[in-house]
């Protein structure tokens, strides 16, 4: 059977897939690691673990009798970079994108760049510290200038991944291009502070996602791709699906809002609400909104089942209730703290709530699902507005919420909503990206399941 190899490699979980030409996974493998620290005690990925389990991982798909790898490709999580010396050897260890940025040097980088607003606008990335990629490049030459001036080449993770597959030390757009601050979207290219620093010689070629390379695995011959990010990667499956315009919301602790079909510059607003731009793998700009509503969701679903004697997991037995929402829904608007703009995006009106005020778990719930869709509905909306999108879906953890996917449906009266579901979509996403190398059959037809919710249906 042919087959190609996928690595998704997540933060926490680590996979190996094996997908067949009908884009059915037909085997698959994970792993989890702890992790490690680095110099300075902070926690980080252990680098030596995660290369050795990718060699042998792959050593062990060559050993299974009933398929015939065909090529390779991988995703992987952002804002992490892996430095080679010029024998191809890394020197650093794999630092934490939530590593704390040292007090000054953020600010510093910004006044010399014609200020922070301008260099975020330019780099369509909110100031994130460690979670700008290239912020952590330009940290590595203040603080250890020695170990910079080895650096050959700086590799984002998913072409690392590669690189051990192909020797060819090579970026992507899409890793580039995800709130990097090394990217400027209005000129596409490097920004002069990349270039001004140093930081752009030391950054590989720039490949297409959609092209192959040569690869060898343990003497095997096959091709491999150059690597995606992960988010990017699980938009593939959605954008080769449909051609209408449509908009995203992918679920998990962070709930981003991804919207394929907006290519305005960032305003200097949306920038304040957490908004950001992805590079497709097309190199087409996603803009998309940040909501931190699945935490807040974790943390609120705690705080009920301790006053409510449950167990933490007792909301997925809560189901929409059209009575409980119009009940709620009545409360006065005189009775509510007003909040607007970026201050919606913060917490949820839910946590300063006091639960004596609800005589149920379930009133309770609802009432916490409706403060996060107050959220979401204004974080959403910074992304779809003014645009030509008519249909949303979500994916994730809260697709599978029909209390959310209701209150999106009534948040959102004009669109079609849809929970929607691709399994495994990074992967999958990165078999599509290489689709025309290694497949001989046409693009599947159903790859993403889809439920429809109607705003009418919540009334009473």
């Amino acid at each position: 059977m042919r087959c190609i190899a996928i690595l998704d490699i997540g933060k926490t979980n680590k996979k190996i897939f094996l997908i067949d030409e009908h884009y059915r996974i037909v085997w698959e493998r994970g792993a989890c690691f702890d992790e490690t620290v680095d110099e300075d005690g902070d926690a980080c990925e252990n680098i030596a673990q995660l290369t050795n389990w990718v060699k042998n991982s792959l050593r062990e798909l060559l050993q299974l009798p009933d398929y015939t790898i065909v090529a390779f490709n991988c995703s992987t999580y952002g804002a992490s970079l892996v430095y080679l010396d010029e024998q191809g050897q890394v020197l650093t260890p794999l630092y934490n994108y939530l590593k704390p940025y040292p007090a000054g040097m953020e600010e510093a980088l910004h006044e010399a760049s014609g200020g922070g607003e301008k260099l975020c606008a330019d780099t369509a990335s909110p100031a994130l510290g460690s979670l700008n990629a290239g912020l952590q490049f330009y940290r590595l030459k203040q603080l250890q200038r020695a170990i910079f001036d080895r650096v050959k080449y700086a590799l984002h993770l998913p072409q690392y991944i590669s690189f051990l597959v192909t020797g060819q030390p090579l970026s992507d757009i899409t890793s580039i291009g995800c709130h990097t601050m090394l990217w400027d979207f209005t000129k596409q290219g490097y920004h002069d502070w990349v270039l001004r620093e140093g930081l752009a010689e030391k950054l590989p070629p720039v490949f297409p996602c959609d092209h192959v390379l040569p690869a060898t695995i343990d003497g095997y011959n096959c091709i491999a791709g150059v690597g995606l990010h992960d988010s990017s990667a699980a938009l593939i499956p959605y954008l080769t699906s449909f051609s209408e315009p449509f908009a995203l919301i992918s679920t998990g602790t962070w709930c981003i809002t991804l919207n394929p079909f907006n290519s305005s510059p960032l305003t200097a607003q949306e920038l304040a609400s957490d908004c950001l731009c992805y590079l497709t793998y097309e190199n087409r700009p996603v803009k998309a909104a940040r909501l931190f509503a699945g935490n807040e969701h974790e943390q609120q679903v705690k705080r009920l089942a301790e006053y409510y004697q449950t167990p933490v997991n007792y909301y997925q037995q809560v189901a929409f209730d059209p009575a409980i929402f119009a009940r709620l829904l009545a409360v006065s608007p005189q009775q509510e703290r007003p909040v607007s703009g970026t201050g919606l995006l913060q917490a949820s009106r839910f946590a300063e709530r006091s639960l004596n005020d609800f005589t149920s778990y379930e009133v309770a719930y609802h009432r916490l699902l409706m403060d996060i869709m107050e959220q979401q509905q204004f974080s959403s909306s910074l992304v779809i507005d003014r645009t030509p999108v008519k249909r949303i879906f979500v994916d994730g953890g809260f697709s599978r919420n029909s209390i959310y996917m209701h209150l999106l449906a009534a948040a959102f009266p004009q669109m079609e909503i849809y929970a929607a579901s691709v399994a495994q979509a990074t992967a999958i996403g990165a078999a599509l990206a290489i689709h025309r190398h290694w497949n001989t059959q046409p693009l599947p037809a159903d790859l993403v399941e889809m439920r429809h919710y109607s705003h009418g249906s919540i009334y009473i």
